[in-house]
């Protein structure tokens, strides 16, 4: 297949690339052409994606046969690419987010679970929403939290930050919050099982690991990540609600239950997770945390601070 990747050079891109390059795919990637390309010599079309007249200029007269749209947030970044293969493409896959539903007391979430119309991730679900109302053949990948080696969000090494400098982990509530994490590697590896796939066609797909995690057991395997022992982490709990934090972020996570059922993409995808949180973690620590030397530098731990005075 020839395949258009919209971005491909940070995280999900990258290994979104390299897997379809080793399955013998013609990729391109569209993007601003300020990062390198994660395989050398690969076909680049650059452009700006937010600019609609400069994407059908650059796009119009292209043929693909897929295109993954992995950072498209809001319906206008979409909008204009539906509009320019609607009728010339075999497939579309559309990166959502498990943040589009509404919080529940009835766990996990479902692929037809009502969606938070003030969730800060709304544009992914009325692109979502447009998309099924189009006449192109689309399916939907909701993860939860990405994790593994070049993630750009503070995740794990938001953990990892403080248990290399051995110092106290604030964790908000009592730490039985329940999560989960999806390595990136089964992300993509479920993102390219959609290809040639008729009955993925116009579906949404839950994608995470298959183990929800505490809080405070998600402290503990990071710890075991690192080389630590669980009962090595001093974990210090705390209100949320005694401290007004503005937009500062003083926790990487929701403070709420936020797990996904990913029986659907399991079974209608045949594809399973390989990744369990151990071993994707240590991949993580070991092939970017200590190979880009973010162990070495200075980190503001100043929030810490602040709720660690108050407790």
């Amino acid at each position: 297949m020839r395949v258009l990747i919209m971005g491909g050079t940070r995280f999900i891109g990258v290994y979104l690339t390299k897997t379809l390059v080793a399955q013998g795919h013609e990729v391109v990637l569209f993007n601003r052409g300020n990062k390198p390309a994660p395989i050398a010599g690969i076909q680049q079309i650059h452009g700006d994606r937010k600019n609609p007249q400069q994407l059908r200029e650059k796009l119009a007269n292209e043929s693909f046969d897929a295109i993954f749209d992995n950072n498209g947030r809001e319906l206008s970044d979409t909008q204009p690419l539906v509009q320019i293969f609607a009728e010339k493409v075999q497939h579309l896959v559309y990166v959502s987010s498990a943040g589009v539903y509404l919080p529940t007391e009835q766990m996990p979430h479902r692929e037809g679970d009502l969606v938070d119309p003030q969730s800060r991730h709304k544009g992914k679900h009325q692109t979502e929403a447009y998309l099924a109302k189009s006449d192109i053949p689309w399916t939907s990948i909701r993860p939860t939290y990405i994790y593994g080696a070049k993630n750009y969000n503070d995740l794990e090494a938001w953990f990892f930050d403080r248990l290399t400098r051995n110092r106290p982990i604030p964790i908000p509530g009592n730490g039985l919050h329940l999560t989960q994490f999806g390595h990136i590697q089964d992300l993509v590896e479920a993102m390219v099982a959609v290809l040639s796939n008729s009955r993925a066609i116009g579906q949404i797909y839950n994608v995470s690991g298959d183990r929800y995690v505490t809080f405070r057991g998600l402290a503990q395997a990071c710890a075991v990540a690192v080389g630590k022992s669980p009962q090595q982490v001093d974990i210090r709990y705390y209100n949320p609600k005694n401290f007004d934090f503005g937009k500062r972020k003083a926790f990487p996570l929701r403070v709420q239950h936020f797990f996904t059922d990913i029986s659907k993409a399991e079974r209608e995808l045949n594809w399973q997770p390989k990744y369990d949180l151990i071993t994707g973690l240590k991949d993580s620590y070991q092939n970017d945390y200590l190979a880009s030397g973010r162990d070495t530098v200075e980190v503001d731990f100043s929030l810490d601070e602040e709720i660690l005075a108050s407790i």
